[in-house]
């Protein structure tokens, strides 16, 4: 990723992890922002260079043992009040829009975590409460 041309992060090179693992083809990167923990963590640690650093967003048990020369940590995330304020805003504007997978309604919350364990889906997987 770069953010040197435009505020914001856009990418260098796109991935399509449904065709190819990321690991077979990626290599010497600084830091690797992990959203998945488990394995996706621990195929992470490969793809970094000596002095990297693998920092894992859901959990303190996603922490893999870091390999010579790399770092992994888990980062605690919390609500920014303000942060919320201004996404909400941006979706009121019409200039971030949500992309939904499928809605399930919450009995069939177990149909629903075992869609998200396929790492199949375009979007979020929302459950909806009538």
């Amino acid at each position: 990723m770069r953010a040197d041309r435009t505020p914001g992060a856009a990418a260098d090179e796109v991935i399509d992890y449904r065709a190819v693992r990321f690991e077979d083809v990626v290599s010497d990167v600084d830091v690797v922002l992990d959203g998945l923990g488990g394995e996706t963590a621990e195929r992470s640690l490969k793809v970094l260079r000596p002095g990297g650093r693998l920092i894992t967003l859901p959990g303190p048990d996603d922490v893999p043992a870091p390999r010579d020369g790399v770092r992994a940590v888990w980062m605690l995330v919390e609500p920014d009040h303000l942060g919320l304020r201004e996404i909400t805003a941006l979706v009121e504007r019409g200039a971030l829009r949500p992309v939904i997978d499928t809605a399930v309604p919450l009995a069939e919350a177990a149909k629903a975590h075992e869609t998200g364990e396929r790492g199949r889906t375009t979007g979020k997987i929302v459950l909806t409460v009538l």
